[in-house]
């Protein structure tokens, strides 16, 4: 079993950065591949980035060149660095942790209880 508690949500104005952590538990962490997903009301929960074991990063479209994940293995922390934020980012960004990838989609097999990020116009 592997637990995540993302901390770091909140409300910013447009155009404003917010910085996501997700603390990690229950395996050894620099073995787990890991991701950030966020789900606006009405809509689907969708993909935002991955970071694998050895670093390498994945990017949804949508966020790619605003947002970067990173990873503290010696902390067992993953962070996301939201810039430029925009208010269609608004959702409950969840913290993910042995991602899974089914053909252009990802999946996981943990989750965190998600934190709300609100971006206002």
């Amino acid at each position: 079993q592997v637990q995540l508690v993302e901390t770091g949500g909140g409300l910013v104005q447009a155009g404003g950065s917010l910085r996501l952590s997700c603390a990690a538990s229950g395996r050894t962490f620099s073995t787990l591949s890991m991701g950030w997903f966020r789900q606006a009301p009405g809509k689907e929960r969708e993909f935002v980035a991955a970071i694998w074991s050895g670093s390498s990063t994945y990017y949804a479209d949508s966020v790619k060149g605003r947002f970067t994940i990173s990873r503290d293995n010696a902390k067992n922390t993953m962070d996301l660095q939201m810039l430029s934020l925009k208010p269609e980012d608004t959702a409950v960004y969840y913290c993910a942790a042995d991602m899974r990838v089914f053909g252009n989609k990802y999946g996981a097999r943990y989750w965190g209880q998600g934190t709300q990020v609100t971006v206002s116009s």
